[in-house]
């Protein structure tokens, strides 16, 4: 089986890549910095020839209103071409709970990409995931100011990338499910507290604020963005990753 990875290049991609080699699956990496754009078509057809699966882990290049017609793009021209090449199975990373949060545009243009894999000719899966490890740190970043850290008390369910990797291994190994796969941390959050909670772990001095409008997720309902009944559950807890973890890079 012969996998590629659109996004192969990326902070999901690349480990995702990375693994399926190691695991003695062929698999290719792409990106704009390979020659591939999904927004133009670009490199497509050398991308896709004689491929199985295709991962799809792309990002859009920004957070507002331009981030559907991005996808609505970049999601028909790959299912064009991925039809002409006979790919078997299409699978995409996206997020938990974009369906419950009507008001955020890049949600919004999520589930857009989502209806457009699931509606394709092609058979899928999409990997919903919650918010990375990660990416705590940034979005503490989005909202402070000198020796204060603005935060909401919006629940997170922090899930390690790795975690998130293994579940896309999985999937993009096995059999279309033609649905949704969730995928989350073991431990749920108020962010306000894991700000709190990484401020200590780094032995950082700010204080965290709580401040329901302050920030992305001040736009989400209270327990939105966390996993569903039924998610598969990822093994490392916060303050494991917080022990030895990287941020985001």
């Amino acid at each position: 089986m012969k996998t590629a990875v659109i996004g192969g290049t990326g902070f999901v991609g690349a480990r995702l890549v990375e693994r399926l080699r190691s695991a003695g699956h062929e698999t290719t990496s792409h990106g704009r910095s390979t020659g591939v754009d999904l927004l133009t078509g670009a490199g497509l057809p050398d991308a896709l020839r004689a491929v199985d699966v295709v991962v799809l882990t792309i990002d859009a290049p920004s957070f507002d209103a331009a981030a559907s017609p991005f996808f609505r793009t970049t999601s028909r021209n790959l299912l064009d071409e991925a039809g002409r090449a006979g790919v078997g199975h299409v699978v995409l990373l996206s997020i938990v709970g974009i369906d419950r949060v009507p008001g955020v545009d890049y949600y919004t243009a999520k589930i857009l990409q989502e209806d457009l894999i699931r509606s394709g000719p092609i058979p899928s899966s999409v990997v919903r995931a919650t918010q990375f490890m990660e990416f705590v740190e940034p979005i503490m970043s989005w909202t402070s100011d000198g020796d204060v850290v603005r935060l909401p008390t919006t629940r997170l369910q922090p899930i390690a990338v790795d975690d998130v990797v293994g579940t896309l291994v999985d999937v993009a190994t096995g059999t279309p499910v033609d649905g949704i796969v969730d995928v989350a941390g073991p431990e749920v959050f108020p962010l306000d507290e894991l700000g709190r909670i990484t401020l200590r772990a780094r032995g950082d001095e700010r204080t965290v604020v709580v401040d329901e409008s302050a920030g992305l997720f001040a736009a989400v309902p209270e327990t939105a963005i966390i996993a569903p009944p039924g998610a598969r559950i990822g093994a490392v807890h916060y303050a494991d990753w917080l022990a030895g973890g990287p941020a985001a890079s």
